[in-house]
């Protein structure tokens, strides 16, 4: 399982980052600096019964020493939080630098007994005496605790957090002296791009702080859009700046060395702390793990489904409503009915001088029901669609590569096509060791439907295109379509209609009764042929089959869809069995989907355009024997993607997080009223503002 981040109370360095030195004014005069520095609170566990004689921890009384906290740790707290704390809570100033106090003194109590109690968990790698003669400084003293690669990791986070900032400032120099480049609006991207994976890190000689000088560029680190050593420069400039104004460099410091800075030590310093922090953590973790075992959790999974069907049977409104908010946290493992799913929907709009020409086209053959269908038809004939991920090459952020991918169905377009999109992610080595986490649910093969010339760049560093994306009927979105699931290896079942009966100007839309026949509007339908069963278990399983369909029609969504609200969302539109809101042929077509099963997809119109629309999930798809689509396997639930994987690790996260969050608390409850000393009159001037 991937080592997962926390939030580790109030950290120095965190907070300055995104505050004092994310560009705010000092706080810090010379008048004062001598008063920044005093100590406001002291913490010593060791004063505590369990590290007298015959104590719990009372061979270890001599190695811990007090921790100071001084008047601008919490002058910087309040720069990086304490306004967010007074607006969303309506807190005092008093209210907010008491609070900041607690968790100061709370951060440390919990430092030292993490010490104590790696002395006493893990004796033998831990010792009174190996610690005392590592302990040249404070950093070294947290260092002693850490394995290397603990502590490259940390140094690896620091060295980030400095670059953001830089990265922050420099952007606004840029869009300072870029007044003549204006960007249009993005189309949305998939979740997860340039997310880096948490447990990726680079040595210094990868990954450097870029200062703008030629000895700090390094192959690991990206710069911004735009970014010239001069704007790099100027942001560091202005970071050393806001460090100087906020008494965080020393006078004499080497400034052309930001990690011989004390700043810098001192992020060092409490990143260091963090992966102390964590690495306790994780042992609470994993003592709570050894309870979670197959046989229990087999019966919560069990227990859940009996639940479920139970609470659902006569609930359709409650069941609705907790089957729309599905996710990997939130199971619904049981239907009242077997017809309920999931669609995607790819819209394939009318123009805007099409949807008037259909407002002002006369009832059809003077039809009493005010329809338009027969107009309508011969409107959808004349939609052509383009790709939508221009933005995704010419605005703010270039995501585009040159890459071998499918190029289209037509012959005549097919040699101009060779860009494809986000290549860290979708080039990450298959171990996970990569700087970035695979894009999940986008197969990230579908080459952009169109010609894309770069002409160079412009003055500002910003690249400049040529781009001619191609325009697609419906028929050619479907020979896209059609053509992306064969060239990755799936066989299709289709029924389409003639294209000549479906446009006929005498083509009958209503049933004997005189009620709309909405079979009729079916332009096109069929399923995905699997090799195997389809299961649901494997829906989001990277490699599987099910995955590979799914991702494959959401990137095709991403690429043409213009029905934005459903870009990133969990599996699609829910849909039931009974009437909804949704459009009538919409409705239609998305309940034949869903009864069809995962992996069908049909093709409607509306008074929107051309609706594509592919089910994701049904309830339909149980296997023979089973109560629910889904089943929970022990042995999969580190197979990461599954569904085992996922319900595992919700469950872990309210059985662990919670153990491990009430071992923390009791370590706090235990020692921070008694040993900490707290001198509230020496920032009595904090607490009293606003009086």
């Amino acid at each position: 399982m991937k080592r997962r981040k926390r939030a580790a109370a109030l950290a120095v360095a965190a907070v300055l980052a995104c505050g004092a030195l994310a560009g705010c004014d000092s706080l810090i005069t010379t008048d004062v600096k001598k008063d920044y520095r005093q100590v406001v609170a002291t913490v010593d566990i060791s004063t505590s019964a369990d590290f007298a004689e015959g104590g719990t921890f009372a061979a270890y009384k001599d190695v811990i020493e007090p921790a100071d906290i001084i008047k601008r740790d919490m002058v910087a707290s309040f720069v990086g939080n304490g306004y967010n704390l007074m607006q969303s809570y309506g807190w005092s100033y008093a209210d907010t630098f008491n609070t900041i106090m607690e968790s100061l003194v709370n951060r440390q109590v919990f430092l030292q007994y993490c010490m104590v109690y790696l002395f006493g968990a893990q004796g033998d790698l831990y010792t009174a005496e190996g610690y005392k003669a590592a302990k040249t400084d404070d950093v070294a003293a947290v260092a002693y605790f850490l394995t290397q690669e603990e502590r490259d990791r940390a140094d690896y986070s620091v060295r980030v957090s400095v670059n953001n900032t830089l990265d922050t400032a420099e952007e606004a120099i840029i869009d300072l002296e870029d007044t003549e480049h204006e960007h249009g609006t993005v189309r949305t991207l998939p979740t997860g791009v340039n997310t880096e994976n948490e447990d990726y890190y680079a040595s210094a000689a990868e990954y450097k702080i870029y200062t703008g000088t030629a000895d700090t560029v390094s192959e690991g680190y990206e710069r911004v859009e735009g970014s010239t050593a001069s704007t790099r420069k100027a942001a560091y400039r202005k970071f050393l700046s806001n460090l100087r104004s906020n008494d965080l460099i020393e006078q004499g410091e080497n400034t052309a060395d930001v990690e011989s800075l004390s700043y810098f030590k001192l992020e060092r310093k409490s990143a260091y702390e963090d992966a102390l922090i964590n690495k306790v953590v994780d042992l609470f973790e994993k003592e709570a793990e050894a309870n979670l075992t197959e046989a229990w959790s087999r019966k919560v999974f069990d227990d859940t489904v009996a639940a479920q069907q139970a609470s659902y049977a006569n609930d359709r409104t409650s069941f609705e409503s907790t089957l729309d908010g599905m996710s990997d946290t939130s199971f619904v493992l049981a239907a009242p009915d077997d017809a309920y799913g999931f669609v995607i929907n790819i819209l394939l709009p009318f123009s805007t001088m099409q949807t008037e020409a259909l407002n002002n086209a006369s009832n059809d053959r003077e039809d009493v029901k005010g329809n338009k269908f027969a107009a309508r038809a011969q409107l959808l004939s004349k939609i052509e669609a383009t790709d939508q991920r221009s933005s995704w090459i010419t605005e703010h952020e270039d995501y585009s590569y040159v890459g071998e991918g499918y190029t289209g169905a037509d012959a005549a377009t097919q040699d101009s096509r060779d860009r494809l999109f986000f290549e860290d992610a979708m080039t990450a080595p298959a171990d996970g060791t990569g700087k970035y986490e695979p894009i999940k649910n986008y197969y990230g093969k579908y080459t952009f439907n169109g010609k894309v010339e770069a002409k160079g760049e412009d003055e500002y560093g910003h690249t400049e295109y040529d781009i001619d994306p191609y325009e697609i009927d419906i028929d050619g979105f479907l020979a896209e379509m059609r053509g992306y699931l064969t060239s990755a290896g799936f066989s299709l079942e289709n029924t389409d209609v003639p294209k000549e009966t479906y446009y006929a100007d005498d083509k009958n839309y209503y049933k004997a009764d005189g009620s709309v026949d909405y079979s009729q509007f079916v332009y096109a339908s069929g399923k995905i042929a699997f090799d195997e069963p389809y299961d649901a278990n494997r829906i989001f399983e990277r490699g599987s089959e099910e995955n590979k369909a799914f991702s494959i029609i959401n990137e095709l969504s991403f690429a043409y869809n213009t029905d934005t609200a459903g870009l990133n969302s969990y599996l699609g539109y829910m849909i039931s069995p009974y009437t909804t809101t949704f459009m009538k042929e919409f409705e239609y077509a998305a309940q034949w989907a869903v009864a069809e099963g995962a992996g069908s997809y049909c093709v409607v119109p509306t008074d929107y355009g051309w609706h594509i629309i592919y089910c994701t999930f049904s309830f339909k798809d149980v296997a023979e024997g089973k109560s629910s689509p889904f089943d929970f396997v022990y042995a999969d639930r580190e197979k990461e993607g599954t569904f085992s994987y996922n319900y595992f690790e919700a469950l872990k996260s309210t059985a662990v997080d919670s153990y491990a969050a009430n071992r923390r608390t009791a370590a706090i409850n235990e020692y921070a009223d008694s040993c900490a000393t707290i001198y509230e009159d020496r920032f009595a001037d904090l607490t009293n503002l606003g009086n």
